[in-house]
């Protein structure tokens, strides 16, 4: 009788044992969730909370009119300081997916012109764009990806083999919303440095355009017209920036009509390659 109390008093304590251990497993696991999801709930709630507030109504033309003397005014005063913090609100409207980006590149090329303008708005646009790239990623991407039918599977293993080539492309032309670039390359698991890089570049020619419409704003505002937003579709701006697209892609097009000569191009710089490695 004793033996099979102890017995008893032995199994109670392993199934209560093995409880706990799952128990605390469910806690990790549910701890690990909140960590991942919480930037995306974090950016969410902010571009919520921006349009709540009703901010999107201070991201306009007549606004940046009626405080174009103070804006300057800043910028001579505080310099560095207000570049900084320039980019730092660009940066987080873009990480917020706030709309009004071109607004506010015409805005920097407005405050420091069109060279400067530019440098500062890539910079903080990149960033802005990282930032809800990783958290993006983090939160969803990997689970996305585990649950992919076989369709997603092999547009992500096409995009993945192009990336930087289809990131360009998408940057240079801009036929999806900002925001929507920024996201999709997470959800296909495409690496953060071919990110970056083809976020830096691609934006560079339209921002350098709005940049350069933002220079020429205070002589526009002052006789009471209104900037022409419709400038990047112009031909002669739209067409230069449609065949930097266009040479973006020309390693895709090789690859699907071309493939034996970019084969033998890609060995040919293997080889060439070689002695260079071995030195």
């Amino acid at each position: 009788m004793q033996d099979l109390t102890e017995n008893e008093n032995n199994a109670h304590g392993h199934n209560l044992g093995h409880t706990l251990d799952q128990t605390r497993d469910q806690t990790r696991d549910r701890n690990g969730l909140m960590r991942r999801v919480l930037p995306l709930i974090i950016l969410g709630a902010g571009l919520g909370a921006f349009f709540a507030l009703g901010f999107e109504r201070y991201l306009s033309i007549e606004t940046l009119s009626a405080h174009r003397g103070d804006l300057l005014a800043f910028v001579a005063e505080f310099g560095v300081v207000a570049v900084l913090a320039f980019m730092a609100c660009y940066a987080a409207a873009i990480a917020f997916s706030v709309p009004g980006g071109a607004l506010m590149t015409i805005t920097a090329g407005f405050l420091f012109g069109t060279t400067l303008g530019t440098v500062y708005v890539v910079i903080a646009a990149t960033i802005g764009s990282t930032a809800l790239f990783l958290a993006a990623r983090t939160a969803l991407g990997d689970a996305l990806r585990r649950r992919a039918g076989p369709a997603l599977q092999k547009m992500e293993a096409g995009f993945q083999a192009n990336a930087l080539s289809y990131l360009l492309f998408l940057r240079l032309i801009p036929v999806f919303p900002f925001w929507l670039v920024n996201l999709v390359p997470a959800f296909l698991g495409v690496p953060l440095r071919t990110y970056v890089t083809g976020t830096f570049f691609g934006i560079i020619p339209g921002t350098f355009v709005y940049a350069s419409v933002g220079t020429g704003l205070g002589a526009v505002l002052a006789s009471g017209k209104t900037p022409d937003l419709g400038v990047f579709f112009t031909p002669a701006v739209l067409i230069p920036i449609a065949g930097l697209a266009v040479l973006a892609l020309l390693p895709v097009l090789g690859k699907r009509y071309f493939p034996r000569f970019f084969t033998r191009l890609s060995n040919r710089a293997g080889d060439d390659s070689e002695p260079t490695a071995n030195l």
